[in-house]
């Protein structure tokens, strides 16, 4: 299981993201004593709670639990490892969005790995805040060690709906993983609309990259379609290595989703991010 101190300085290390993250989409997080707008009898910890029901303050920062509620993965079928034993949590994310014109509430707990484990367990958690607060849906959305809201954390569909965007990590000294979720809500539930996997390499010769960007395309009823972006660069260092450096490449792999009437879901124009995976997998 992975500790919580490397934890504590895993987010110290991405603070500079999250705090970008949560000036372009308002993602937050606030301290889960506090209390929740709105609700002066109602704090965070108490949101928390519907999620890990027996998760305290621990006296050091911390808060501490044991399993949370049963939920599925966002992936479906028998995807998703196990919770730890004990949960331990500093604080999570939150990130207000809009689903079907109505204003909601979401937060992204970490809570780590269980043993032996690959890849840690993250609840993907939608409340409801007018009148008396209530979890509406919870999901699993970890498919790697650490798990956060990307940035940006969601993506408008229209003037009434947003898309949420969240991101599994981890990274070694050569070598980095994420898997993308991009997830909408409909009828007060997650639902997933693709998972994207992307690979980086940090070499004395070269440094690749694949970065992912979304954009709203707009214009349609009742979803706007999405386009998606993997941008797949290397860039050859001026290190004197042991081989030669690769060429300097750069080329864009675009998926787009559309909203499917009949299938009540969105589709991709593309198996390009499929492929994308198996070429990276080539590469681990």
């Amino acid at each position: 299981m992975i500790s919580t101190l490397f934890r504590l300085v895993l987010a110290c290390l991405l603070l500079p993201c999250l705090w970008a993250a949560a000036d372009a989409q308002a993602v937050s997080f606030p301290e889960l004593n506090g209390p929740v707008p709105g609700h002066q009898d109602v704090t965070y910890l108490d949101l928390a709670r519907m999620v890990i029901p027996d998760l305290k303050a621990s006296g050091d920062g911390f808060y501490n639990g044991s399993a949370p509620i049963e939920m599925r993965h966002i992936l479906g079928g028998d995807e998703g490892g196990a919770p730890p034993e004990t949960i331990s949590l500093p604080n999570a994310a939150m990130l207000a969005i809009k689903a079907a014109g109505k204003d909601r509430l979401t937060m992204l707990f970490d809570l780590g790995q269980a043993q032996d484990s690959a890849e840690g367990f993250a609840v993907l958690a939608l409340y409801d805040l007018a009148g008396k607060p209530r979890l509406l849906d919870a999901v699993n959305v970890g498919t790697d060690r650490n798990s956060y809201f990307r940035d940006p954390g969601k993506l408008a569909l229209g003037p009434g709906d947003d898309a949420l965007i969240t991101i599994s990590m981890h990274f070694n000294s050569n070598q980095g993983y994420a898997g993308t979720m991009l997830i909408m809500v409909r009828n007060d539930r997650f639902y997933l609309i693709d998972a994207i996997y992307t690979f980086d390499e940090n070499y004395c010769a070269y440094r690749r990259t694949q970065n992912l960007a979304f954009r709203s395309l707009g214009g349609h009823k009742p979803y706007a379609p999405i386009k998606a972006t993997v941008t797949d660069e290397t860039v050859p260092s001026k290190e004197s290595c042991d081989e030669a450096p690769p060429k300097a490449t750069s080329h864009d792999i675009s998926v787009t989703y559309h909203w499917d009437k009949a299938k009540s879901g969105y589709v991709k124009n593309s198996d390009a991010f499929e492929k994308l995976s198996a070429e990276n997998e080539k590469r681990f």
